[in-house]
């Protein structure tokens, strides 16, 4: 999922515009732009050995993870995410991950505002009102 933001990073990095983006790398789904996917179902700028292509100007889903919506409404998700990512400690707590990945959306930036052309898996203001309620009353 690319954000009109992700869109003017990730083109400046590139030096191409928004168009020669979406055409050579780029692919709509119901509206939005997403990154293709090549071999192996990866996204076209992993590349293997090296990793993200475009590391200093990735999507902010992909500087996400692993706080994606599902991982943090979702326990048994969490569980199933460590163990494939090696950067999820085994031994974290969902409520931990919670409070991390939290920290990490609002603090840097990553948290859905509800723009039209956001992945929803960074839509978090629902959580972040849970989690203050749950503050209040501690």
């Amino acid at each position: 999922m690319v954000s009109a933001g992700d869109l003017r990073r990730l083109c400046a990095f590139m030096r191409v515009t928004a168009e020669e983006f979406e055409r050579t790398w780029g692919e709509r789904r119901a509206g939005k732009l997403h990154i293709r996917a090549g071999k192996n179902a990866a996204c076209v700028f992993f590349e293997q050995g090296r990793g993200c292509a475009v590391q200093e100007a990735k999507p902010d889903i992909c500087r996400a993870w692993p706080y994606f919506r599902g991982n943090l409404v979702d326990a048994e998700s969490l569980e199933m995410s460590k163990n494939f990512c090696p950067g999820i400690p085994m031994s974290l707590s969902h409520a931990d991950f919670i409070r991390q990945g939290l920290d990490r959306l609002t603090g840097e930036n990553l948290a859905g505002t509800g723009g039209p052309d956001e992945a929803n898996s960074l839509q978090v203001a629902d959580l972040l009102e849970s989690l203050a309620k749950k503050d209040k009353k501690r």
